[in-house]
């Protein structure tokens, strides 16, 4: 008979936040050259285009068009940045050794391609899968329905491959299909767990941000205009952006730690 770990979420917030204060001074220093460098530099190098109200749809796609082309290799070198920077994360928590920031950085490095091609084959497993999903159901249903359902759908297969970051950075797992069938395996069952404890984390997240960068946004207008505004903007969303992710990724390794470990809530299924 197979037994099925339940999650236990009080439980597993109880130990992000442990994890987050027990590592606080590495969290600090890996969330600062992980994600609010990367924020910045895109802020400097790679800025949004500007959109008017008075273009048509046409014009934006052909905008947007436009600074992806010109901007895809600094955008993706951007992003695989943060990547770099969950995975350390993932190491410092979840490694036994404690190892330091640099040691924890070789060791995510050595994990990032296994990570990257891991995300590559659930974006392609289910992207597709979607788009058709959504094409049957619009035979059914008013097109706005139809792919509001599909993109919903996608929440479990999202939330079954969540731990496969968790798998690669504290298993040194480095085959990717492994890795994923890995994560499936230990969500079996917590699937609607897993989205509600993090989606009731993005919820007051989302508002904490929304009233912070309310408060932020008239004290800028008030003292400062033009660029300095906007950069010192961009500066402090991408503080709290990452605090959000550092407790983001503390939740992953201490469902992972849950459900690997077979913590509270094992039963028989």
């Amino acid at each position: 008979m197979t037994v099925v770990t339940i999650l236990d979420s009080s439980a597993a917030w109880a130990s992000a936040t442990r994890m987050v204060a027990a590592n606080r001074d590495l969290l600090v220093a890996i969330a600062g050259v992980f994600y609010v460098l990367p924020g910045l530099a895109g802020a400097v190098f790679v800025p949004s285009p500007a959109m008017t109200s008075g273009m048509t749809e046409a014009q934006m796609l052909e905008v947007m068009q436009s600074y992806y082309a010109s901007s895809l290799p600094a955008l993706l070198a951007l992003s695989l940045l943060p990547m770099v920077g969950m995975l350390t994360m993932l190491v410092v928590m979840l490694d036994a050794a404690r190892p330091t920031v640099a040691q924890a950085i070789r060791h995510s490095m050595r994990a990032l391609p296994s990570y990257f091609a891991s995300q590559l084959l659930i974006a392609l497993g289910v992207l597709p899968l979607s788009m058709a999903l959504a094409v049957v159901l619009s035979l059914f249903l008013p097109d706005r329905i139809a792919v509001s359902v599909s993109l919903g759908l996608l929440f479990y297969p999202i939330m079954r491959t969540m731990l496969v970051g968790p798998v690669v950075a504290g298993q040194t797992e480095r085959n990717p299909v492994a890795a994923i069938r890995e994560s499936f395996r230990l969500t079996k069952g917590n699937a609607g767990r897993i989205l509600l404890f993090i989606g009731l984390a993005g919820f007051v997240f989302l508002v904490i941000y929304g009233l912070a960068m309310m408060f932020v946004g008239v004290v800028l207008v008030l003292m400062f205009k033009g660029e300095p505004q906007r950069l010192i903007g961009e500066g402090v969303a991408g503080v709290l952006l990452a605090v959000a992710y550092t407790y983001f990724v503390a939740m992953l390794a201490a469902v992972y730690n849950q459900l690997a470990g077979g913590a509270p809530g094992a039963t028989n299924g």
